[in-house]
């Protein structure tokens, strides 16, 4: 008899698409439905215990356990119907943002600057 973990990750690759889409390996594009089109449309849904979830979010929490308060997953191949769980990171939503504006060419990305040693001298 298959744990509910096991369930609800069948549940999620009957629904998957494995596609090379030049990210370091495959995506795992969901093919089912997902939250429409407009401003922060296109992520993969799916329903799950009575209720309609975020399939990359139930993939994380599957795999990973909870994901903090203050924190979101960030897609770091860049395709939102991307479930795969190793695609997914954990970012503040700052972070994120950040990311976004510098996939859509609207940022450069900068280097932090180096923080001087404990008691260095500054001339």
């Amino acid at each position: 008899m298959m744990c509910r973990r096991d369930r609800i990750r069948a549940k999620i690759m009957a629904c998957v698409e494995v596609v090379d889409t030049g990210y370091e390996t495959p995506c795992h594009l969901w093919t089912g439905p997902d939250s429409g089109a407009g401003r922060g449309g296109g992520y993969p849904r799916m329903w799950l215990d009575g209720q309609t979830v975020a399939v990359h979010k139930v993939s994380w929490t599957n795999k990973n356990g909870l994901i903090p308060g203050k924190k979101e997953l960030d897609h770091l191949c860049r395709m939102r119907r991307c479930v795969r769980e190793d695609h997914l990171e954990l970012v503040t939503p700052k972070r994120n943002a950040i990311r976004r504006e510098i996939a859509n060419g609207r940022r450069r990305p900068t280097r932090r600057k180096a923080k001087p040693a404990g008691n260095a001298v500054l001339a």
